[in-house]
């Protein structure tokens, strides 16, 4: 794992903390850490609820992100609560192509192995969809 990849490997796991907050909400059982064109890092947690009205935490990081000014993101990982990496599911991953054309080029560590994809490789159909 390179330097950057470690970085956020060890940012994510700073805010991993499953906990219960009410008998319908529970957070903290994935984290996501996220580094911009820019540099900096944002970090987030999921929010899990008896309803869908939750938020995975690579949305919340990235809301974070957009919340700070920034819109580009040049990698991101997440890790579950056993401090194993994992992929980004299906409605993160389009969340991020929609952050523009260079979301495509977004780089997701998706496994505890180091296997690093491109999302547009993740969704080669998407951005040509109209």
């Amino acid at each position: 794992m390179t330097k950057v990849w470690q970085k956020l490997y060890d940012e994510a796991m700073s805010v991993l903390n499953s906990r219960e907050i009410s008998p319908r909400m529970w957070c903290g059982s994935v984290a996501s850490a996220l580094i911009t064109k820019k540099g900096n890092i944002y970090k987030g947690i999921c929010v899990d609820t008896d309803s869908s009205l939750g938020m995975c935490a690579e949305r919340n990081a990235i809301s974070t992100m957009l919340t700070y000014g920034e819109c580009e993101i040049d990698k991101i990982l997440s890790v579950y609560r056993d401090g194993k990496i994992i992929p980004s599911c299906g409605a993160c991953r389009e969340f991020m192509i929609h952050l523009g054309e260079s979301a495509k080029d977004i780089e997701m560590m998706v496994d505890s192995n180091g296997k690093i994809v491109k999302l547009y490789d993740l969704m080669p159909e998407y951005p040509n969809y109209k």
